[in-house]
């Protein structure tokens, strides 16, 4: 009998990494105030499609194809070598349920040119500055951005943050005390502090 988990779609999401005075930024987006993740700043990324796959190929290498295509149609930039950083398996109680990896990229030396119909603003932003907007209010975060943003402030530079990646941690969400509270190997997290809800879509 097949596992369902293995049968759930998979995307790939791209964390782009530049150079900056204080150490690195990354690149987010903010999702027009429709659709998946309506309003919300997220990394760049998108569902595998048809074209991504390969006969016999892994899923991670599907996703990693996604990712760079996504990271091309949302916000034109061409990317290269991915480091894996992490897989997402979603909650049970989740709506709509997709398997996402999460890639590292040293952003490319060109201009971000958004997608109007995928993208409402960009931002090149520090880890910490992002969980502060979040935090005062002004951002909405779900928790895999969440999450992916703090750890990265452990980081002083791109380069430290590239050579500590590349083996997948796997974040299997759970959700507690009705919806009040999610929790992962790594630790657990007030829902207060992150607006993620599962009403219907």
């Amino acid at each position: 009998m097949s596992d369902p988990e293995e049968s759930l779609p998979v995307a790939g999401t791209v964390v782009l990494l530049r150079p900056a005075a204080a150490g690195f930024e990354v690149l987010l987006i903010r999702r027009p105030d429709r659709g998946s993740f309506a309003g919300a700043w997220v990394f760049p990324g998108g569902k595998v499609e048809e074209i991504d796959r390969r006969p016999g190929g892994s899923e991670r290498e599907d996703a990693r194809r996604a990712g760079i295509r996504e990271t091309l149609e949302e916000v034109g930039l061409e990317i290269g070598e991915l480091v894996v950083l992490s897989q997402w398996q979603p909650p049970r109680e989740a709506p709509t349920r997709i398997r996402t990896w999460f890639f590292l990229a040293a952003a490319p030396d060109q201009q971000p040119s958004p997608s109007a119909d995928e993208v409402s603003e960009i931002a090149w932003v520090s880890p910490a500055s992002a969980l502060e907007r979040h935090g005062a209010g002004a951002w909405t975060l779900f928790p895999p951005t969440w999450m992916t943003l703090h750890r990265l402030t452990a980081f002083d530079d791109i380069a430290s943050v590239l050579a500590a990646a590349g083996t997948a941690d796997v974040f299997q969400t759970r959700v507690h005390d009705e919806g009040r509270a999610f929790e992962w190997a790594q630790g657990r997290l007030d829902a207060s502090r992150l607006p993620w809800t599962f009403g219907p879509a």
